[in-house]
């Protein structure tokens, strides 16, 4: 069976330009937002407007490898699964985060960060060898206090060289995994706290501790979660400028991204790190709704 995705790239373009039957005994479907499919507010290059990186039909195929594709080819999402169907946006906002107040995937706390708008704090720590890892854990990390700002501010990541996995191949993926984390920070001793904007910015990196310091270190935690929610409102803004928004479902949940495909009430989101995701207009909030309506008026009476 055809998935969604091909049926809609088959018509020949992924955007609102019409899509005629291919019998060609049926016409063309008028589209609201012109042959592009995308709402003019929305294209780089409109006056007042940043011009953004264009986003490739191919998803995560480059663009100029996509451009050079033949139109009426199919183009898939993910070039190495071309069965795979484009996710369902409410089946993403649903996902719940990691159990525990300090998350172990980083790609994981990541998404979870940018979906939520809040800082990441990781903490690299060597839970059996280091004595100061201990005590910051038993002096901060661990009290009431801590947490529940934590809670509320930030999500949590703890990298610990001490880890180990269920069996000899776990384990040795887990020591890849931390050894590659510390390289990627340039991390060279234990502990050491960074502070990272919801967009993946290192904002704040702090190492070492004596014990007596966890007022010290938990003021250093909050000036950097506070400069790193400055700097994520300077970067959404600009975003925004680039035709991204926050879009809400029924129940409240929000996502950040921008409308690069619309059909027959079918929408193809965006979000800022390439993660795309399929939903239907009535699946979204009433404000939503209106904004569509008022983009398509907007373009029927250009």
């Amino acid at each position: 069976m055809r998935t969604w995705w091909s049926v809609i790239c088959a018509c020949g373009s992924l955007l609102l330009g019409g899509c005629a039957d291919s019998k060609g005994d049926r016409p063309a479907v008028t589209a609201p937002f012109g042959p592009t499919g995308i709402p003019p507010q929305l294209r780089g290059g409109e006056a007042g407007l940043e011009a953004g990186t264009p986003v490739a039909a191919g998803g995560n195929i480059p663009a100029s490898e996509a451009a050079s594709h033949d139109p009426d080819q199919l183009v898939w999402t993910d070039p190495d699964n071309p069965d795979a169907e484009l996710p369902e946006l409410q089946g993403l906002m649903a996902e719940a985060p990691e159990k525990g107040p300090w998350r172990e995937s980083e790609r994981n706390a990541l998404r979870e960060a940018k979906r939520e708008g809040k800082p990441l704090v990781i903490w690299f720590t060597d839970s059996v060898r280091s004595t100061a890892c201990k005590s910051l854990s038993g002096g901060l990390f661990s009290t009431p206090e801590f947490e529940a700002w934590a809670a509320e501010h930030a999500v949590r990541l703890i990298v610990d060289q001490s880890v180990k996995g269920k069996d000899i191949e776990d384990d040795a993926r887990k020591k890849i995994y931390v050894r590659g984390l510390k390289k990627k920070y340039s991390v060279r001793g234990y502990p050491t706290l960074l502070v990272l904007a919801p967009s993946g910015e290192v904002i704040g990196r702090y190492k070492g501790y004596r014990k007596g310091q966890e007022d010290f270190i938990e003021g250093q935690l909050k000036q950097g979660v506070s400069l790193a929610l400055e700097r994520h409102r300077s970067w959404k803004a600009a975003l925004e400028r680039k035709g991204y928004r926050d879009w809400t479902d029924a129940r409240e949940r929000v996502v950040f991204a921008k409308l690069v495909a619309y059909k027959n009430g079918e929408l193809i989101l965006v979000e800022p790190d390439g993660q795309r995701s399929r939903t239907h207009e009535k699946k979204l909030s009433a404000g939503d709704r209106v904004w569509i309506q008022e983009q398509k008026e907007a373009r029927q009476g250009s």
